[in-house]
């Protein structure tokens, strides 16, 4: 338990950490946030196809193969529902960065707009990292959990300049870095918690975190870094962060 208290403030503090250096690079372009972020979904992708899908296979034993297929798309409807009702974060952040500054009075409905879409985009990679450790495979998580620590760093990062440059203060702003950090603590334990109570429910657990990481990839953050003329960049760097997760598995696995 002391391990996942404390892969929790990792993942947590990871994504602070990078909030802290968004305040001093804060005039970020759109080429090199796309990168970052592209970096990033490398990293999501490999954790949730290394990390999560197969070893849901791997525990499914005989419906191993209909549980994971059912995870992943019930993971990818949940965070379809919840973008119904919040914009995307990284459509938000775009349209930060191009768009007019609001008057003060539109201030707090940004920042609450903010957090929530930062919410529900950071919930489920918490969760991730937390159903890993409920597999009883520490190494394993811990590859999970760092790949996920390691891409919250840059999209921390990225997200602190549009806020800034949207009129909101930066109290206001590292308020938010805070609460963004704090959700991933909450989801790694209540995914943690929710693989230990019942075993029975750890395979599908498992892809259900992988699917809603694959949705956010495929539905966020690949469209946001291909529509500003740096395709060519985001591709590579998200190689670059499926092969850093690769690395990782084969040395610390």
């Amino acid at each position: 338990m002391t391990m996942v208290l404390l892969t929790a403030l990792g993942v947590g503090g990871a994504t602070i950490f990078g909030c802290i250096i968004g305040f001093v690079f804060k005039n970020l372009s759109h080429k090199f946030s796309d990168i970052v972020l592209s970096f990033s979904a490398g990293i999501m992708l490999a954790a949730a196809v290394l990390g999560l899908i197969l070893p849901s296979l791997e525990y499914g034993g005989k419906f191993g193969i209909i549980v994971t297929i059912a995870g992943i798309f019930v993971g990818a409807l949940a965070l379809s529902l919840f973008d119904k009702l919040v914009p995307h974060l990284h459509k938000l952040v775009g349209a930060e960065i191009e768009g007019p500054k609001p008057k003060n009075s539109e201030n707090i409905d940004k920042v609450l707009l903010f957090v929530t879409a930062i919410a529900i985009h950071n919930l489920p990679e918490g969760i991730a990292a937390g159903v890993g450790f409920g597999s009883g495979n520490p190494e394993e998580a811990l590859i999970i959990a760092g790949g996920i620590a390691l891409q919250n760093i840059p999209e921390g990062m990225v997200i602190i300049g549009p806020m800034l440059a949207a009129g909101i203060s930066r109290k206001w702003t590292f308020t938010c870095a805070v609460f963004t950090g704090v959700i991933e603590i909450v989801g790694c334990l209540l995914g943690y918690f929710a693989v230990t109570v019942s075993s029975f429910i750890l395979p599908f657990a498992l892809s259900f975190a992988g699917g809603t990481m694959l949705y956010v990839i495929s539905d966020e953050m690949i469209p946001e870094t291909h529509s500003h003329g740096s395709e060519w960049g985001a591709t590579y760097a998200l190689l670059v962060g499926f092969s850093v997760m690769l690395i990782l598995d084969v040395l610390l696995g």
